[in-house]
């Protein structure tokens, strides 16, 4: 059974599960009433961050316009333009064997595309969720509901992977942004 999270609250990933390597991180949402005339088109992200929490170059940061690192460690999976359907409506493959020995820590993000001229922004959103299955048993064995806790934000960072002595750890952030994705390359180090 998955452990289902608040917002800022830490967890094992792998300490007890020594087995555990390739995981699949999944992201889905849903979208309040809407009459704007636009798809809402979420896109989930991984920046891949050294020890200084930044990029150590844009080849870091993972996302529907490089959807795979040169490590082989993060994957995404492609995006999906409308949120439309059930469960994940994006993932992002992760080999945690393969993550290259300085990135400490992967940060998981969803921005809003578009969302300015498209006038949309978090508080129109709803149900959004990060999740991570084990790809080989297929079990979720981390959940994090968002909840509504945002309004005018286009872009929030979800969760993070990070490594701590050795073993890897979920932090539960839901930190949001006003800037899109523009903001998030700008704090994470990204030339943007």
């Amino acid at each position: 059974m998955a452990i289902s999270l608040q917002k800022g609250q830490k967890v094992d990933l792998t300490k007890g599960n020594a087995n555990l390597s390739k995981i699949v991180v999944g992201l889905g949402w849903d979208v309040n009433k809407y009459s704007g005339g636009y798809d809402f088109d979420l896109d989930a992200a991984a920046f891949l961050l050294g020890p200084n929490g930044k990029v150590t170059s844009d080849a870091d940061f993972v996302f529907y316009n490089n959807l795979k690192h040169a490590s082989g460690s993060v994957m995404h999976l492609g995006d999906n333009l409308t949120g439309s359907g059930e469960g994940d409506d994006e993932q992002i493959k992760v080999d945690l064997a393969k993550v290259p020995a300085n990135i400490d820590k992967i940060d998981f993000t969803v921005t809003i595309y578009d969302a300015d001229v498209r006038q949309q922004n978090f508080g129109q959103v709803s149900n959004a969720f990060i999740h991570i299955v084990d790809e080989v048993t297929n079990q979720e064995l981390i959940r994090y509901d968002l909840g509504e806790d945002f309004s005018i934000e286009t872009a929030v960072v979800v969760g993070e992977l990070y490594r701590k002595n050795g073993e890897w750890k979920f932090n539960a952030i839901g930190s949001g942004f006003a800037g899109g994705l523009a903001a998030l390359g700008k704090n994470f180090g990204v030339n943007v």
